[in-house]
């Protein structure tokens, strides 16, 4: 009587447990429930990046002028300083939110990242420190292109995989083409209030799009149901494994040494146009255009021309190569002719990423291959909170503060007046950049670090394309010659 009684406890107890984690997986089936119209596609990604980029893009010379008249003393430093706190925090979030994505799905994630990384547009006029304040914050959930990215790998097969990808990066590179210019134009007839108050709302029909529209991608039956390990959002992770390896440990080493710079002029370039080089907001928006445009046909035409005909490891050179004349040529640019041709090298120089990707996906070991794209992914990270606090010091360090200082005038004095006061405060800055010897030091110790990251190249296994046009894969060769010899082994025991 006594074991029926507990075996009835124990099934009661059972169907209890079972109840609670039927409720509970209810219950989290209602908060990421399938939404939106259609199935899931690579077009629903591209709307999410295209809205929000298009409307940062939108804000590219109000951001400078709210960046100038907020710290009028140290304006390249701040800078530094603002975007190497978000970069660092984006660095230490990013595995975290990854994980939980593939808990809870990508739909829900998609709308934090978002407005998280879009709620500092609204307070640009109303309360700059603020602004400011939460840009650096905001690094914590700006992590859309990786949500994105993993959205995309939901909906499409290996094959058609990096093809996807490609129109994720396009669709970025027309957000940024477009937007500047428009946003500058519309100042100009309107006033900047306007223009924040479009992006806001270009902003807000984003989040409405991806609530609405965007279907879930991540299907209930793949989701993961462990608990959340520290091994698996541990962002050091990746980066404590580099030096195990010495093709791994090369490969990261040129990352470093590449990306920092390219970081760093990103935070700060714009500014520095405005601020220092006295490029009006026209000049701007075309210049981005104009680096827009053929960094994308660089990172197609040139680059698979580069791959077929001389390798990975080449095309890598190339790039550096590339990148250092540009680097440069901003460090001691005073005319605004070799500004524009430094873009061009800038475009160019657009192949290395790519290229090294290419790299490690040819030359990794088959088990490595995660590994080393997430070491990769990791110093980019890395690299993104580093590289803007290295170039806002060092501008510091050298004093470089001319900044674009606006006299108080009186209510009497008309538009037309204002402009021309502002105008004579640029040439004035202008001229004092003249003055210099080296007019952007940052970016001349980029030059520095991208040559010595060149040299480094020199020690990669070569990749050559033989007379039939396909690649020589010298690990290829090695594990081909492991297979031999293990082949030779097994028939000598054989025969004896």
């Amino acid at each position: 009587m006594t074991d029926h009684v507990t075996d009835l406890d124990e099934t009661l107890h059972t169907d209890n447990d079972g109840e609670k984690c039927v409720k509970s997986e209810n219950r989290r089936y209602r908060i990421i429930k399938p939404g939106g119209f259609g199935k899931p596609s690579v077009y629903h990604g591209l709307v999410v990046i295209f809205l929000e980029f298009f409307a940062w893009g939108l804000l590219t010379n109000p951001v400078i002028s709210t960046l100038n008249r907020t710290f009028p003393t140290h304006t390249f430093l701040m800078n530094g300083v603002i975007h190497g706190v978000k970069g660092l925090l984006t660095f230490l979030s990013s595995p975290l939110l990854g994980a939980y994505s593939d808990v809870w799905g990508r739909k829900s994630f998609l709308l934090i990242t978002v407005f998280f990384t879009c709620c500092p547009i609204p307070l640009m006029k109303i309360s700059p420190m603020w602004y400011f304040a939460l840009i650096s914050i905001s690094g914590l959930f700006s992590v859309t292109f990786s949500v994105v990215y993993s959205y995309v790998a939901d909906v499409t097969d290996e094959s058609s995989r990096s093809t996807a990808y490609g129109l994720v990066t396009a669709t970025f590179a027309a957000s940024l083409i477009t937007s500047p210019a428009i946003g500058a134009h519309l100042a100009r007839l309107y006033s900047e209030n306007f223009v924040i108050a479009l992006g806001t709302v270009v902003a807000i029909l984003d989040l409405i799009y991806i609530f609405f529209v965007v279907p879930e991608s991540l299907p209930e039956r793949l989701r993961t149901d462990q608990k959340i390990s520290w091994d698996k959002i541990d962002p050091f992770a990746a980066l404590r494994n580099i030096t195990n390896d010495r093709f791994i440990c090369l490969i990261c080493l040129i990352v470093l040494l590449s990306y920092l710079p390219e970081a760093g002029q990103y935070s700060c370039f714009f500014v520095y146009l405005r601020l220092m080089l006295a490029f009006s907001e026209d000049e701007i928006a075309y210049f981005i255009a104009f680096v827009g445009i053929f960094s994308c046909i660089a990172q197609t035409a040139l680059l698979a021309c580069l791959q077929r005909y001389f390798g990975s490891k080449e095309t890598i050179m190339v790039g550096l190569f590339f990148q250092i004349v540009q680097l440069a040529a901003y460090g001691i640019a005073t005319s605004n002719w070799v500004m524009w041709f430094a873009g061009g090298l800038a475009a160019l120089s657009s192949v290395t990423y790519p290229s090294i990707s290419a790299f490690v996906s040819i030359y990794a070991k088959d088990n490595q291959q995660g590994l080393v794209q997430g070491m990769v992914n990791g110093v980019r990270g890395l690299c993104n909170g580093l590289g803007p606090a290295l170039f806002g010091f060092i501008f510091y360090l050298f004093d470089v503060n001319l900044n674009e200082s606006v006299p108080t005038v009186t209510s009497t004095m008309s538009t037309s007046a204002n402009r021309t006061t502002i105008h004579i405060s640029d040439k004035l800055n202008y001229s004092s950049m003249l003055s210099r010897d080296v007019p952007g030091p940052p970016f001349l110790f980029g030059a520095l670090l991208a040559t010595i990251g060149l040299m480094f190249c020199l020690l990669l296994p070569n990749s050559k394309p033989d007379s039939n046009e396909f690649y020589v894969d010298t690990r290829i060769i090695e594990q081909k010659a492991r297979l031999l010899d293990i082949d030779s082994d097994s028939n000598d025991k054989n025969s004896t």
